[in-house]
């Protein structure tokens, strides 16, 4: 919401912040954009290359929270898939 009745917002300057942190261009929605940021993060560590098989995955299941200690890199399997009980059933992680 404005916040004067002639406020005007600057969708250039918004641009140009969005594309900064990696949420508009080159393919990238922003609903990725927070995944995108924490591949990155963990890829300048060394931890995650391209191609190599691994996902970002968040230790305390919050895929908001991109805390450097937060996140580890993770076979693409395991990150992927859910727990399986004795009966062989699925089981839903966040129950």
């Amino acid at each position: 919401m404005p916040s004067s009745k002639n406020y005007k917002r600057d969708y250039k300057q918004e641009y140009k912040t969005a594309k900064k942190r990696g949420e508009v261009g080159s393919g990238s929605k922003g609903d990725n954009a927070s995944r995108k940021r924490a591949r990155r993060k963990l890829e300048k560590e060394g931890k995650v290359r391209k191609g190599d098989g691994k996902d970002v995955a968040h230790k305390n299941g919050n895929p908001s929270d991109n805390r450097k200690g937060n996140l580890k890199a993770q076979a693409r399997s395991k990150n992927r898939s859910y727990r399986r009980t004795k009966s062989a059933g699925k089981k839903n992680p966040r129950d």
